[in-house]
């Protein structure tokens, strides 16, 4: 298995700098690896994860431990100094935004629109909606910010504020647009329906186990011009 699956990772010293890094992996493995306490660091040429500030050499050590242990608990290869070595295999449990993401997963399979607008209402409901409690979320970070203390928060807080009312309001209302626009449809999607799994009496072929048409073919992509062709201008 090559290296540039995302399957394998690195975490290791650095030998020069003496900084707990984290190389390799793929989107899973970042949540994993920021869920164990690392910092995501995103350059122009390259994006790793490091230990963050102001931790002990032994508090550092945890952590790539703990990490060590998820990664390879579901499945990552990782190779990593032998003080982060460790046979432990915490259990993995579904995560908010894996329950998020379900949505995403019924709506590619509704079929009308009906059942688009109730997943939907998911996201837009006014009092517990996903986006409500998002904008709530960004609400109660920003009050944590106004009482830390550095110049900064205040601005930090600010911005916060601005992001719920600026932006998160107006997805919320969008969608909240959409969902009326899809509750007053009443309409099957025209591309999906549900199996009945049945086979009617007249079907010919013994080998079919439901009535359903099979999927369309996608058209074959146009053949590139021959070398040297002369294109027509337009």
């Amino acid at each position: 298995m090559p290296r540039t699956t995302g399957r394998f990772l690195d975490i290791r010293r650095d030998p020069h700098s003496g900084e707990l890094l984290a190389r390799g992996g793929d989107a899973e493995a970042h949540s994993l690896l920021q869920r164990a306490g690392f910092v995501a660091v995103v350059r122009l040429h390259e994006s790793y994860h490091r230990a963050p500030a102001g931790l002990t050499e032994d508090e550092e050590s945890r952590l790539a431990i703990d990490a060590v242990g998820r990664l390879r608990a579901v499945g990552y290869h990782v190779d990593c100094d032998e003080p982060f070595d460790t046979e432990a295999r915490p259990a993995a449990y579904p995560t908010l935004g894996a329950s998020v993401s379900h949505l995403a997963e019924r709506l590619r399979e509704a079929t009308d629109t009906a059942e688009a607008a109730d997943i939907l209402t998911e996201l837009t409901a006014p009092h517990d909606g996903i986006l409500a409690g998002f904008e709530e979320t960004l609400g109660a970070l920003a009050e944590f910010f106004d009482g830390l203390g550095d110049a900064s928060d205040p601005y930090t807080a600010g911005r916060l504020r601005y992001l719920a009312d600026a932006y998160v309001r107006v997805i919320r209302s969008d969608l909240a647009h959409t969902r009326g626009r899809l509750a007053d449809r009443h309409a099957p999607h025209p591309g999906r329906r549900a199996c009945s799994e049945q086979v009617p009496d007249h079907e010919t072929e013994r080998s079919a186990v439901c009535a359903c048409p099979p999927p369309p073919r996608a058209l074959p992509a146009p053949a590139p011009p021959p070398v040297g062709a002369t294109r027509l201008r337009r």
